[in-house]
């Protein structure tokens, strides 16, 4: 039998290891203060007790890494990778998401709630495994498990089962990782388009980070130095203050713009230099 056995990264790059359903393991950060942490929740410093609240919360609230896991949900915030992603499969610009969900692994998604809820208040899945239930939730909703035997976590293998599937418009979420690159250079057929949003960036290197903007769609800040170092020299297009998401092409900036759009606010900007002083600390 399986180990029940889910490892996330969150807040700072802190790695979480939850088994049955309880805490088995929290790591440490660097990073001491979100804005976004402050601004909902109040919260002044990242530290162990609140991770562990905050992952308790998570559990309890929507299930995550249990059986209990909710797969659809409404809008969480105003404009982040999920939201991005709801509003353009709802607007008919994209027919297939690539995501990775605790209890599942990589999957493809076509129902905007299911994409709202399966990557809306999760952070960086490192590893997971099987969870019976939530994989027959999402199969109930059309969604596709590339393994539901090992919930392998292989964005590339998703796109492949994408492409098998006849889908044409398809945006795949992904952690910074060489397999993005290798994900951009895979051949499609003429009609096909292939957009990559890469999340959870907190210690991506300079190196990583170049490559991240040369090959995606849509990259989120998160807490990392050198995407904050990269959009001072390059001065990409963005959205926000605490937490920018910058578009690495025009394609991200269409995407990102047609979310602002629904909800009415203002369009990407072009702002340099950029405000800072609400941003994460310390960045890494």
């Amino acid at each position: 039998m399986v180990k029940d056995r889910h490892v996330i990264e969150t807040l700072g790059k802190v790695r979480v290891v939850i088994e049955n359903g309880e805490i088995t393991e929290v790591g440490s950060s660097d990073m001491k203060y979100c804005p976004m942490f402050h601004a909902m929740h109040g919260v002044e410093e990242l530290n162990e007790e609140f991770i562990r609240k905050n992952i308790n919360f998570r559990i309890n609230d929507f299930g995550m890494c249990t059986p209990e896991r909710v797969v659809e949900m409404d809008d969480l915030v105003t404009v982040g990778i999920s939201e991005i992603l709801k509003t353009n499969m709802e607007k008919g610009n994209i027919d297939c998401v690539v995501g990775a969900c605790d209890g599942a692994g990589t999957l493809l998604m076509t129902n905007p709630r299911v994409v709202q809820g399966v990557g809306g208040r999760v952070s960086g899945l490192v590893s997971t495994t099987p969870i019976p239930e939530v994989i027959e939730k999402l199969e109930e909703k059309d969604c596709v498990i590339l393994n539901p035997e090992t919930a392998e976590l292989n964005q590339l293998e998703g796109l492949k089962l994408a492409l098998d599937r006849g889908y044409k418009n398809i945006a795949i979420t992904i952690l910074p990782s060489p397999m993005v690159e290798e994900i951009r250079n895979y051949p499609v057929d003429d009609g096909v388009n292939v957009y990559i949003f890469v999340a959870h960036t907190t210690g991506a290197s300079a190196d990583e980070v170049k490559m991240l903007f040369e090959n995606a769609d849509i990259v989120t800040a998160c807490a990392s130095k050198a995407i904050d170092e990269y959009a001072d020299e390059h001065e990409p297009y963005y959205y926000g203050v605490k937490v920018p998401i910058f578009c690495a092409s025009d394609d991200g900036r269409r995407f990102l713009d047609i979310r602002l759009e629904k909800i009415g606010k203002p369009l990407t900007t072009n702002n340099y230099p950029r405000n800072k002083d609400d941003t994460p600390n310390k960045l890494i």
